[in-house]
């Protein structure tokens, strides 16, 4: 496996993701919303964003080795 392109620790379980960033907005794609379960991230769909719950059973691991997680995008 290899790691997800950009992760992002946040401290909330709802996450709004458009693919915005570095880039303007209007380049990145719908907003989806994303929801972290218990394995403590989500993948979007769109862009391969990964969110990571600060605290969570996925925090400090080797993102290489956790499995795509998506909820909502491409779904």
């Amino acid at each position: 496996m290899t790691p997800p392109p950009e992760t992002i620790r946040t401290d909330k379980t709802r996450i709004a993701c458009d693919g915005a960033g570095e880039i303007a907005p209007a380049l990145g794609h719908p907003r989806v919303w994303l929801q972290i379960d218990e394995t403590g991230y989500v993948d979007c769909g769109y862009c391969d964003r990964r969110y990571i719950l600060i605290g969570g059973p996925a925090d400090g691991a080797d993102q290489a080795q956790l499995p795509d997680h998506g909820d909502g995008a491409g779904r």
